[in-house]
Order: structure tokens, then sequence, then C-alpha cells
């Protein structure tokens, strides 16, 4: 089974011998991760199609992929032959494809999706969706086990322990924290399965997926102790040792939906609906009473500490380091006339990043689009398609670090020979954008959402608007993307507010299919700038320390405040990054921090 086809082939001859008329399956694991193990690439398995998000729905006749606007481009290279049809959406939290299943099975016929894998919400409303139509789900069977026979097994990297002075919170203090919280909720139990709630409540790392470092498990937290759920062989013996001493007890991964079903009677057990699955739901023994409420977790690790912020501050100074090293030699080379492609970018800026101290990772899979790549916002060059840096226009480089005092997400756009008056209009459109958030002062407590007409603003004005967020929620050597807030059209809810400590990243963009793209993208911490009678208000400090081209400004469309904020900021990086760098970088970094 070596093509989509012959694959897709397989599956369906699965489901007519177990009378399933159509087969969901999305892009998840069981703990619902953004990144996932090789096990859990089921959707890619059997589409083709390599992007991070999307739903795959195969029935005997049709099979279709819904997908968002970020990945319209790609998705229809990649699914190009293989009887795949792309379903457009317009966001990733879009159900359209369950709207569809409604309407095109017909009552009396069976719906499959692995429970395991499928978030309680989205099963919730499938079930609901389906229900009314006389359609039946079946969430008990795994049908990509059965069809994958060279299915990957479990992820094996080792786990290991973030240690001080990095671990600015002691793992007992965490606990005691989550214990305290869970008493105010009334529960005695707390089931824990995203993983990087996992990874830091327990200040253990891992290597299980890629760029985010951590690791497959689930954790049952009670008042005295911890079943951590993990593979056999995965926790060094010192460490599972020192965990064991701290009532944290070592369990097979598969135990954990048994150990569900088997609490006590009467217990009380607290899940976050939006991060488990319907099958861990389903496995809580109907004894214990179910309090449902977001981990208190997702908060906790979203408010930096002050000394978790320092240590960000010194990680923003290695990484912005590492690209002015970047970025000369991008210079020098492109003057050199030496082949350069996107390919060599992403060897680059990871090479770059690898020199400095406490590097571990990339943080995510570095965009380098040129040009009309650039347009894609999730593009990513592979061996068989790429484009060479050469002529003139615009490359536009997202990139970030995964470092152990800190985790950077980053995106600059730099000319390339000449540039249009079209391509510096829409860079400087960008940038005020990005200036204007940057720049916000607002109540503590706002709901991040309504921050995002801000970045909008200057773009709305010439009647343009881009399809992805502005800001999403950065982890602390843990996730790139991570909650509760997001700068976004999202629909505002109360647990999306803004906190002193929560660090989101400013990246409005411009994209232009077939021509460019622009995005500008710096990290912000929320601080403390005034109490008053009005109320307790926030701004932010920009974190990102990287010269930002003026190459592709008009200076004649940014107004004093604009030009006083991009003078300021980049006598800001001159004077945070040049003890850092010498020679060709110092250069390079002199120049491009020039006032205009």
């Amino acid at each position: 089974m070596n093509t989509i086809p012959e694959r897709l082939q397989a599956l369906r001859l699965t489901m007519q011998q177990q009378q399933i008329d159509a087969c969901l399956i999305p892009s998840a694991d069981p703990h619902l991760s953004e990144y996932l193990p090789d096990r859990w690439q089921g959707r890619s398995y059997f589409s083709g199609f390599t992007g991070s998000v999307g739903n795959l729905v195969v029935t005997h006749d049709f099979a279709g992929l819904w997908v968002d606007s970020r990945y319209w481009s790609q998705a229809e290279q990649e699914l190009a032959g293989t009887g795949i049809s792309m379903m457009k959406t317009m966001s990733a939290a879009a159900t359209l494809h369950i709207d569809w299943l409604a309407q095109h099975m017909k009552a009396g016929q069976v719906v499959a999706a692995d429970g395991m894998v499928l978030a309680l919400a989205t099963a919730r409303l499938l079930q609901h969706s389906l229900a009314a139509q006389g359609i039946t789900l079946k969430t008990d069977t795994d049908l990509l086990e059965q069809v994958w026979t060279a299915r990957p097994g479990l992820p094996d990297a080792a786990v290991f322990e973030h240690q001080a002075p990095f671990a600015t919170v002691s793992r007992a203090d965490k606990l005691a924290q989550l214990r305290t919280d869970m008493q105010k909720l009334g529960a005695d139990h707390h089931f824990v399965s995203t993983v990087d709630d996992l990874a830091w409540i327990l200040n253990l790392r891992g290597a299980d997926v890629s760029y985010n470092p951590v690791f497959v498990g689930h954790a049952l937290i009670s008042q005295d102790q911890v079943q951590l759920f993990i593979a056999p062989g995965k926790v060094p013996s010192d460490l599972a040792e020192k965990l064991r001493t701290e009532h944290i007890h070592l369990r097979d991964y598969a135990e954990a939906a048994s150990a569900l079903n088997q609490l006590p009677a009467g217990s009380r057990i607290l899940i976050d609906p939006r991060r488990i699955t319907f099958g861990f739901r389903q496995a809580i023994a109907t004894s214990c009473s179910v309090i449902e409420a977001i981990n208190p977790s997702v908060f906790s690790k979203s408010r930096k500490t002050a000394a978790e912020a320092q240590f960000v501050r010194e990680a923003m100074e290695q990484d912005g380091a590492a690209l002015c090293e970047f970025f000369s030699w991008l210079e020098q080379a492109l003057k050199n006339q030496e082949t350069i492609t996107e390919l060599t970018i992403d060897e680059q800026i990871c090479a770059a990043r690898a020199r400095q101290p406490h590097f571990i990772s990339p943080s995510f899979g570095t965009i380098a689009g040129y040009n009309a790549n650039g347009a894609m916002p999730h593009y990513r060059a592979t061996p068989a398609s790429h484009a060479k840096i050469q002529g003139d226009g615009l490359l536009l480089i997202d990139s970030g670090g995964q470092y152990l005092n800190g985790t950077t997400d980053i995106t600059r756009v730099v000319a390339i020979g000449s540039v249009s008056e079209a391509q510096k209009r829409d860079f400087t459109l960008v940038l005020k954008g990005m200036i204007n958030l940057s720049r916000a002062h607002f109540p503590r407590g706002t709901l991040s959402p309504m921050l995002d007409s801000l970045a909008r603003a200057p773009l709305w004005a010439e009647n343009i608007n881009f399809g992805h967020g502005t800001g999403h929620g950065v982890g602390y050597f843990l996730n790139v993307h991570e909650g509760p807030q997001n700068i976004s059209g999202a629909q505002p809810e109360a647990h999306m507010a803004m906190q002193e400590g929560m660090i989101t990243s400013n990246e409005p963009g411009i994209y232009r299919p077939g021509k460019w793209g622009v995005r500008i993208e710096n990290l912000l911490l929320n601080i403390a700038a005034e109490a008053n009678e009005f109320g307790d208000f926030l701004q932010f400090e920009t974190l990102t320390l990287c010269p930002i081209d003026v190459r592709c400004i008009l200076p004649q469309l940014l107004n004093h405040e604009e030009l006083q904020w991009l003078n300021q900021y980049h006598q800001q990086v001159w004077q945070r990054l040049s003890p850092r760098v010498s020679g060709a970088a110092s250069d390079w970094l002199r120049q491009a921090t020039q006032a205009i």
C-alpha cells in the first residue's frame, strides 16, 4: 500500500467488512497535541497532506479533507491525484466536516471515529449532529490499527528533568498549588492528558514530538500522590527513584483508562473538556462525580514568574545574537552570488541557534518562503519543492528556538535585491499594525481577542485583511503555541483574560497569492503599567530582539510615534545584542539598527 489510493482502498475494505459507512480521521492523538508523534499521523498517512491541521472523512464513494485558509494552496498540491477532495474552511476550529456528515449520511448508517483521539467537545457535537439524523457514531474502533500494517509504535525518547535554575518553581510547589486549586473546585482527583500541562506540572521534559520538549503520558493526581502513565523505560532509573520519593509513581502508559475506571466510588474527578478525549471521559467510573473546568495548570503556566521572565529575556538575547550571525552570513552569501535556497535558510538559521548556550531544538519547522512561497502562511520548503533565493523580492523567515531558559518565535521579512513600491507599502502597513499592538495599554483582565483590531486597523483602513490569528501564547521551554490567551477574531471567553506574565506573539501579515507575503512577528510580555482611579492597567514589553529591515519601509507612511517606536526599538536591539556578537555579525547589527 504505497500510494494514497491503495491505502484508501484498504481502509474502505475494512469499513465494508465492519459495516461502517464513513470514517473520520482527525489530526489528533490521545493528548490532543498540536504536533503528533508518528504513531498518530493517520490523517497524513491516508491523505498525503502534511499540514498540521485537517480532518479527513472517507466514505465508500467519497474522500474529503477539510483544511483552513492557511493550507489551501498546500492541500491543493498534495492532494492532487489522490482522489481526495479539498474542502475549504475559514478556521481550524470550524466544524464543517461534521455538518457534511450529518447532511450526506443517511439514517441508520454508521460513522466511525477513534474515541481515544477524538476531543470530548468534538465528540459531543458529532453525537448531537448525527443522532438528530438517525446516524450512529461508533467510537470504540481504531481502524488505523487494523489497516496501517507498518504503524509506528509509541515514541521512546528518554524523559529528563527541567532543573534549577531554569525551573524557577519546584515540582512540590506546583503540585501544592494545583491541589489547592483542585480543592477549590471540589475535586479529589485530577486527570491530565495534555502533554504541555503534564511537563509543566512535573518539571519534566522529553522529545516525543518534533519541536515541543514534551513526552507522551497521562497523570492522575490526587491529594497525596501522582500516578504517571508512561511507556516503560522512558524515565531513567535515578529519576524514577527521585519521583517515587516524591510520591509520583510510574505506571504503564496503557493503564490510564483502566485506572479511571477503577477510581473509588464517590470520587470527585476534575477534567478539562477541552483537553481530554472522548475515550478517556467514557472510561471514568460511573460511580464518580465529574467536575468539568479548565485545567488549573493552563492558567498557572501561562503566567510566567519574574524569574522566568528574566530567563526569557536572556534567551531572547541569545536568539537575537544567533539571528545576527545568520543575517550577516546571508548578506555576504548573496554578495558572493552563492547558491542559496529556502532549504539553505533553514539549515543556516538552525546551525546559528545551535551554537548558542542552552539550545535544545527548533521550536517549530522553519518557514522560509521567497516571493510567492511567502504568500502561503504555513509554507514549508521540501527537497522536492523549494525556491532559490535570487533576483529581486521578499524573503519571509518564520523560525524559533527551544532553549532551557525560554522559547522563541520570530518572523522577519528581508529585501533580496530591489524591492518594489507595492512590496514596501505592504511591509509598512504590516509594520504599522505590529507597532500599534506593541504600544497598547489595556485594563488587566481584558479579553485577549478584543486586542486583535489594534493590529488589523492599518490594514483594514486599506481594505486588507489576513486569515490567521494575530497572536498566540508561548510557553516557557514548552509549546510554542499555548493558551489560554489568543489575539484573534475568536469569540471572547472569560478564560482568555490577559494577566501579568503572559507571553503572546504579535504577527499581522499581508499575503498576495502568487506574488509575495509579509509577516512581522515579535513576542510580547504582559507587564504592569499603572494602577489609578480607572483601574489596573497592563502594557506590553517587547521581548524579541532582532532588527526590522528598513530597506522595506516607506517612511512617509509612518507617523511620528511609529518612527519613534521603531528607532527606540532598534536602539534597544543594538544595546542588548552588541555585547553578544562580534566581527561580521556586529557590523551587520550596527548597520541594521541605524535610526531612520
